[in-house]
């Protein structure tokens, strides 16, 4: 890539194509990710790239799919999955009917996440009752989450019990949901650095994505995801990620990597 100018021109051409406004992610990661992804086409500027990507939908959805950083997989961290079905559910149990609870997973990526979640809540409640709300900035993610077929790696980490009760394998290498479990969720595009959160959440669920955010970013989706939130909800993030100043947005930590809304 020829030069810093030609950055700057390049993120605010992009904002304009795409409404993805790349100042609010951490320049360094994101700019020698789109450099990787632009020189492995051949092109020497950004907006030399941008301009072909205007023309070449496949090319963009592909782009936009990278850019985004889809890094999934079911059970992640599995000590606090454990953590969330022994400790988080039963206290959200023990003052609220499950049937009622809202849940969003907020940067569902390709579904890990949001079908975990039902895989768990079904531990307590029959799956008819159960309803999350999975949202991504990438549609195409959320396109391949609506399928539900999934590699071997992705459910690796998966406690037995619920691949025998929720999966089939369809070949040697992969394995697809149940469309019981996929009829739980309801996927909805939405741009956290952009877009009116949904309200009266009891459970936010967003992690291992707030890393590539500039601290001015933090500020915004920590202000939002606690005006989201009903008082006593819950903020699960990821096992990269801390809030440190979390009196300012109204909680408190209760357990590593959760967080409880003190507030109103």
């Amino acid at each position: 890539m020829v030069n810093f100018q030609d950055y700057e021109l390049f993120k605010t051409k992009f904002y304009n194509f795409t409404t993805i406004d790349l100042n609010l992610y951490k320049e360094r990661q994101m700019k020698r990710r789109i450099t990787s992804f632009a020189s492995k086409y051949g092109f020497t500027t950004y907006c030399s790239f941008l301009d072909h990507i205007k023309e070449n939908e496949d090319l963009k959805n592909e782009f936009i799919n990278y850019l985004t950083i889809n890094v999934s997989e079911f059970y992640r961290n599995p000590k606090q999955w454990e953590l969330f079905a022994e400790k988080i559910i039963p206290d959200i149990a023990s003052r609220k009917n499950l049937e009622n609870i809202k849940i969003w997973s907020s940067a569902c990526s390709t579904g890990d996440e949001p079908y975990t979640v039902v895989m768990i809540l079904n531990e307590f409640i029959p799956l008819k009752h159960i309803k999350v709300l999975a949202t991504d900035i990438d549609v195409e993610a959320m396109n391949k989450a609506k399928k539900g077929i999934y590699h071997v790696r992705s459910v690796r980490e998966l406690p037995k019990k619920f691949l025998d009760k929720h999966f089939k394998r369809i070949d040697e290498n992969n394995y697809q949901i149940s469309q019981e479990v996929r009829n739980c969720v309801e996927f909805k595009q939405i741009n956290l650095l952009r877009d009116p959160y949904p309200r009266d959440i009891d459970i936010i669920i967003c992690r291992n994505v707030l890393i590539y955010f500039t601290e001015e970013a933090k500020d915004m989706v920590f202000t939002e995801f606690s005006k989201s939130l009903t008082k006593d909800g819950i903020l699960f993030i990821g096992s990269t990620e801390q809030i440190m100043n979390y009196h300012n947005y109204g909680l408190k930590p209760i357990a590593t990597f959760f967080y409880k809304k003190t507030e109103g």
